[in-house]
């Protein structure tokens, strides 16, 4: 099994020391685009004939995070320049292609991330299996980071709060902890797509924690709110990413995967789709699943919403229950994570490393 801490030193270093002038590039601490942040192994000159990889493979690209880092990256180690994302059909990724002339190449970072950091669990006791829960719940919406780019998990929240769901697992801080902004003041300028949003946000008694918690944790690498799980009968995934052109799945779209519920996902247009060209089932028998050809954001929101409020909360029929399984049994299954690691991640590694030895 790839650890993904260690997956650029043990997974591709061992490519790039076979070639000469050959050197990695990615960002440490786990999270980080800061230019600062970069390691660089092995050390390579500065030479014309240099390859560099760059993994931009943890965050999403941004048009301020790539404007302050590549030009110094491209400035300070000269070659060619690759550069490695965890997004697909990304219009990000083409503006970098074609502003900063770096060769883009793509591997899913999330997706191994999240079999690395969710490995064993089906090997617990900790997943309640569905026809042993006690339903209470109609479903499970964690939110922990609310400002910057990740402010679209407020328009979801303002739908809940507004529409009287919050008789549900929900978790929302009011203080959002990494940007260290009030919730009040993040809602504001959003005022022009949500006329009340101010007053709805108001209503409401902040922070929302789980039981046990405080402060709104980071725990996306590992699974956890097993009993609140097991009384909801759908997760509600607000993605890293829900805007723009791109396909920028994560380790979160996995938990209900693992956790063997039913989902929707407020992300990027397309992501059922692509969940299912991975071999994956989504659950059209329970939901209009037309939200995931919607472009508009606003719109495909609240097409989302409809499937919440038109939701009847009922045991699970057997189509439910088989696609359920299936996707659990996919997720953890290591004979295909085998085929898959080569598929995904080695045979990628010897292609573009062979298309660049002589390029």
């Amino acid at each position: 099994m790839i650890r993904i801490d260690e997956i650029y030193q043990n997974t591709f270093l061992p490519w790039a020391e076979t070639q000469p002038l050959h050197g990695l590039h990615w960002f440490d601490p786990f999270g980080s685009v800061q230019f600062e942040d970069l390691r660089s192994v092995p050390p390579v000159p500065g030479h014309d004939s240099a390859v560099r990889y760059l993994f931009w493979d943890q965050e999403p690209l941004h048009d301020d995070t790539v404007a302050a880092t590549l030009p110094k990256f491209k400035q300070m180690f000269s070659g060619r320049h690759h550069i490695i994302t965890s997004e697909k059909n990304s219009a990000m990724v083409e503006y970098v292609k074609n502003t900063y002339d770096i060769t883009p190449h793509y591997y899913f970072f999330h997706g191994w991330a999240a079999l690395d950091w969710y490995r064993g669990y089906d090997r617990s006791l900790l997943i309640t299996p569905p026809s042993k829960r006690t339903i209470r719940q109609t479903f499970i919406a964690p939110n922990r980071i609310i400002a910057g780019r990740r402010q679209h998990r407020l328009l979801m929240l303002y739908h809940i709060f507004k529409n009287n769901l919050i008789n549900n697992w929900i978790s929302c801080p009011a203080v959002c902890p990494e940007e260290n902004i009030a919730v009040a003041d993040v809602v504001r300028p959003l005022s022009n797509i949500y006329p009340d949003i101010e007053s709805v946000f108001a209503r409401q008694t902040l922070p929302r924690d789980f039981p046990g918690e405080t402060g709104h944790p980071m725990r996306s690498c590992w699974l956890d709110l097993f009993r609140e799980s097991a009384d909801c009968l759908l997760y509600l995934v607000t993605e890293t990413v829900a805007t723009g052109q791109r396909l920028h799945l994560t380790e979160k779209t996995f938990k209900p995967i693992a956790f063997q519920h039913p989902f929707l996902l407020w992300a990027q247009p397309g992501v059922l789709s692509h969940l299912r060209s991975q071999g994956f089932e989504t659950f059209d028998n329970l939901f209009d699943e037309l939200y995931d050809q919607e472009f508009n954001n606003i719109k495909r929101l609240n097409l989302i919403l409809n499937n919440i409020k038109q939701f009847k909360r009922s045991e699970y029929d057997q189509l439910t229950l088989n696609k359920i399984q299936h996707n659990y049994q996919k997720f953890f299954d290591h004979d295909q994570i085998k085929t898959r690691i080569n598929q995904e991640i080695v045979n990628p590694i010897k292609e573009f490393f062979e298309k660049t030895r002589h390029s």
